[in-house]
């Protein structure tokens, strides 16, 4: 029992290393795999109606024709034969080329020629020796691979060697061709309309996938469903789903917007109050707190607002590190840049330099020296903003990107702010696709890295 169960795991273990080899070596593309689809049914279907024709039809024809040939040139011999001193050799062959189709000639006795190469695939050639051996029973010598459309055939007798010559089509079903030629035919036209059925097909599927990608990356699309009946509600779903993000980024920001608005309304109250206090120690606080709100509301409303109108348009990479740059050595701060060439992608250019900028902002509150780069690798661009400052510990990096959290450390990512920053930052990538992410600078900080797809 135990030695069949292990049997059977090893079974299954070779199963599945062969179907992963399979899967690998098959091709990705939608459009290839349902050609495959369509094509290996065909490919199928044609090699056994093939095999069947040429084993069923093509040789029982071929032989037949080779044994009527065969028993011609019999019967011509016997005929021969009767009479002792060939009288009847000139009329028999008269009327073997008159009535049978046989061109003979009575050779003087000698050897017969070497047999010559057989051909690989000749049915032919098979039919006939084989209906000679059973019906002439005499040695022979038969040529059926020369180019002109004719067929020798030499018998050895007691007097002499006939040689006989007829026309291949008398013993071999030579309209074969023709069908094989029909079938490679249509099976193109059938392919070809496949293909062009196919292409039209796959279209809207990938119209869809570039609208779902261009959707994902914060561009504006223009997408209509079209296509088979489940490629429209596809696409129609999708389009639903668009409307609902929208609607529920919409509808965040206005509600952020009038609490906005009313909180500011209130701060307001609260400076022409505090205006009107004499100067103290206590009111220089209270000051404080009022600037402090109205910080933290900035950041919630950019936190909510995104940048979802802002349409992607092309944008030289080297020039907004240009101005990062700027901003850098602005503060204080020695400000180097690395990209090679001038690469321009498509992104939402004052999202993405909002997301930057504060990136840059908290390099500079805590580093002293700052490097910008950028690669554009393949299908992503890649921003990292280095600098030598404290760092952050590796256990938490990923709970700066959660909102309103602080950092106690040292190293506090939003210093003086509302706790947002890395939040707004990550949300603006993640808009586009992408993401942020925090490592181990090689100048010895922390290193944030953006990665955008373009």
């Amino acid at each position: 029992m135990a030695e069949n169960r292990r049997a059977s795991i090893r079974n299954l273990r070779v199963y599945r290393r062969i179907a992963g080899w399979m899967a690998s070596r098959m091709p990705k593309a939608l459009f290839t795999r349902a050609l495959i689809i369509i094509i290996a049914p065909m490919v199928l279907l044609q090699s056994v109606v093939a095999y069947v024709f040429m084993e069923r039809h093509w040789q029982l024809v071929t032989r037949r024709l080779s044994a009527a040939v065969v028993h011609d040139i019999g019967a011509v011999i016997d005929v021969m034969e009767l009479s002792p001193r060939r009288e009847l050799v000139d009329p028999v062959v008269k009327i073997a080329g008159e009535r049978l189709g046989l061109d003979l000639e009575i050779m003087p006795p000698g050897a017969l020629p070497p047999a010559g190469p057989r051909p690989f695939f000749s049915i032919l050639d098979s039919a006939l020796s084989n209906e000679i051996d059973e019906a002439i029973k005499r040695p022979y010598w038969i040529d059926t691979v020369g180019s002109s459309d004719l067929i020798e055939i030499r018998v050895q007798l007691d007097w002499g060697i006939l040689r006989v010559l007829t026309h291949r089509s008398q013993a071999y079903a030579s309209n074969t061709h023709i069908f094989i030629l029909w079938m490679v035919g249509t099976s193109l036209v059938l392919l070809l309309v496949a293909i062009l059925f196919l292409r039209n097909q796959i279209k809207p599927v990938l119209q869809l996938a570039e609208a779902a990608e261009s959707f994902g990356k914060g561009r504006e699309i223009d997408y209509r469903p079209r296509g088979a009946k489940e490629v429209r509600q596809a696409g129609m779903a999708f389009l639903e789903m668009k409307r609902r993000v929208e609607r529920a980024l919409e509808q965040r920001t206005a509600m952020l917007n009038g609490v906005s608005h009313d909180l500011r309304t209130i701060l307001t109250r609260f400076r022409l109050s505090l205006e009107m206090v004499e100067e103290s120690a206590e009111l220089e606080a209270l000051k404080k707190d009022v600037d402090e709100m109205s910080r933290m509301l900035e950041g919630y409303l950019a936190f909510a607002r995104g940048d979802a109108a802002e349409p992607a348009e092309p944008v030289s990479v080297r020039a907004l590190l240009d101005e990062l740059k700027a901003d850098g050595e602005r503060q204080g701060h020695p400000t180097t840049i690395d990209v090679s060439g001038d690469p321009v992608v498509t992104i939402r250019r004052d999202a993405i330099k909002r997301c930057l900028v504060n990136l840059v902002s908290n390099a500079v509150r805590h580093g002293d020296k700052i490097a910008l780069s950028a690669v554009l690798d393949g299908r992503w661009l890649l921003f990292h903003i280095d600098d030598d400052g404290p760092g952050i510990p590796a256990s938490r990096r990923e709970d700066v990107f959660k909102p309103f959290v602080r950092l106690d450390e040292a190293r506090n990512m939003d210093e003086g702010g509302s706790g947002l920053g890395l939040s707004i930052a990550r949300d603006i990538v993640r808009a586009h696709g992408g993401d942020v992410m925090l490592l181990d600078s090689p100048m010895g900080g922390l290193r944030a890295t953006v990665r955008i797809p373009v």
